[in-house]
């Protein structure tokens, strides 16, 4: 029996009747809802729909009138309300895109660009991302006046979001104790400026803040990927002060990443295992064939392409291999050793690239020897593809390498960094997917087999890369 399919009410508020009839047709082809589609074409009648919050979703224009699709979401941020908002336009703007998405829609969606699949897309991830936001603002309730047994980082900070009171939670996420916070802003922690921005904004203009992303710097450095959320300003009997609350999603954002990498190695794998197969049929029958021919042979150039053909099917039969040796888990003998020993020679096998190069290199390991359980061959071969890449990212002369090896006793952490071209953000998530390569003359197997070794080790790795500036492998081994 088939399920129902969920019905979603949709406001599009266009004052152009031939957009919204363009609009509302490609709507009538998604099938995977039972859209309800309705039209209003005034500002204000758009507002009062809003107050009564009579609709799932609403896709708004950027011209109204007088009026834009910004004072629309001006109006739903008075309103606190919690439908998304989807902007269209009929060019497209920057500007307008990132000032929308700051005062909170969902999408920002040209006209000219729009299709059935693209609205599906659009109105299947706001419905999803509006029940996340939901489960989070109902935990942030139910969790309001519960304090110091809090999971989840609860403090009270002044108007300029200094400390001056926290849960042990805050202590725990950030590395500090009590007594050092107290002396420290939010904005002391906030790892980038457009989030020390961004954040600026929300408070002076709307007293607030709910589910903000940012990335917070721990005393060790690391960076933490959190939902920070700040109450209005209340009345206390000293001044006033905000109250808030911090989320730590950095482990559910590595889970998330690497189940997707493990999926892209899954489906190469497959596609591998068949093509190696299908190859491997033919070039046997090829070998058996040709050591049948050689008790035959009566011309004297015949052994010459006997070996000729020998050499080149064990060359395929090798690359088949290599090829599966990518694609699947590696099963590794592992011998208890330390990183700092693994990564000195994996130096050394690179010392001359890195010579050559005239790399100037910076090596910092911690006092205390890291010992994990490793196959040492295999994971000085994954070292030596980050090394060797990182290398070839940086000008000659001007290059500086970074390896760095640190310890809390219960993960080691190797960190190398240059200061190379970068990566762009759309290539990070294909950083590891086998023949993916930004290289002239790469295969895209050298990453791919790194990730495989690496993950037979148990280790998490994360990239982070700014164009222009250079690129940070951090990678966490269990210790043994």
């Amino acid at each position: 029996m088939s399920l129902s399919k969920p019905a979603v009410k949709i406001l599009i508020i266009d004052d152009d009747e031939d957009d919204f009839f363009i609009t509302s047709e490609y709507m009538r082809q998604i099938e995977e809802y039972n859209l309800v589609i309705e039209w209003c074409y005034r500002f204000n009648d758009a507002i009062v729909h809003l107050q009564k919050c009579s609709h799932d979703m609403y896709f708004v224009d950027y011209r109204l009138g007088a009026k834009t699709g910004l004072d629309f979401l001006k109006e739903a941020v008075q309103l606190r309300s919690e439908a998304p908002i989807v902007l269209l336009t009929g060019k497209g703007n920057k500007e307008v895109d990132i000032e929308a998405m700051q005062m909170g829609a969902t999408d920002y969606l040209i006209k000219t660009e729009l299709n059935a699949d693209k609205l599906e897309r659009c109105i299947r991830y706001a419905l999803e991302r509006t029940e996340s936001l939901k489960a989070l603002r109902a935990n942030e309730r139910k969790y309001r006046n519960i304090f110091e047994l809090s999971k989840d980082s609860v403090f009270i900070a002044d108007k300029a979001l200094y400390f001056k009171d926290m849960n042990g939670a805050t202590s725990d996420l950030l590395g500090y104790t009590k007594q050092e916070l107290l002396n420290k802003s939010i904005y002391q922690l906030i790892a980038d400026e457009t989030s020390k921005t961004l954040l600026q904004k929300y408070l002076y203009e709307e007293g607030d803040v709910n589910d903000l992303e940012l990335d917070l710097v721990t005393k060790a450095g690391d960076k933490r990927s959190c939902m920070f959320s700040l109450t209005s300003p209340v009345e206390s009997t000293e001044e006033l002060s905000y109250q808030g609350l911090i989320h730590d999603i950095t482990n559910i954002k590595k889970a998330e990443k690497a189940n997707l990498q493990v999926e892209k190695l899954g489906a190469t794998g497959r596609l591998v295992r068949t093509l190696a197969h299908e190859v491997r049929n033919p070039l046997n029958n090829i070998n058996m064939s040709v050591e049948q021919l050689s008790h035959d042979v009566v011309s004297e150039e015949a052994p010459l392409f006997l070996d000729i053909i020998q050499r080149n099917s064990k060359r395929i039969g090798d690359l088949i291999t290599e090829l599966l040796d990518t694609s699947r888990p590696t099963e590794l003998v592992f011998d208890r050793c330390t990183l700092q020993e693994i990564m000195d020679e994996s130096i050394a096998e690179a010392l001359d690239r890195i010579t050559l190069q005239r790399t100037n290199m910076q090596i910092r390991y911690c006092n205390e020897p890291c010992g994990i359980m490793a196959n040492k061959e295999k994971l000085k071969i994954a070292f030596l593809n980050i090394i060797i890449n990182a290398v070839e990212a940086m000008p000659p002369s001007n290059g500086e390498l970074d390896v760095d090896i640190s310890t809390n006793n219960v993960v080691h952490t190797v960190v190398i960094k240059d200061n190379g071209c970068g990566i762009p953000e759309e290539h990070i998530s294909r950083l590891f997917e086998p023949y993916f390569t930004s290289k002239r003359n790469g295969m895209g197997l050298g990453l791919a087999a790194t990730l495989n070794i690496l993950q037979s080790h148990k280790a998490h790795i994360d990239v982070t890369s700014v164009v222009g500036q250079g690129t940070q492998f951090t990678i966490s081994f269990p210790s043994a």
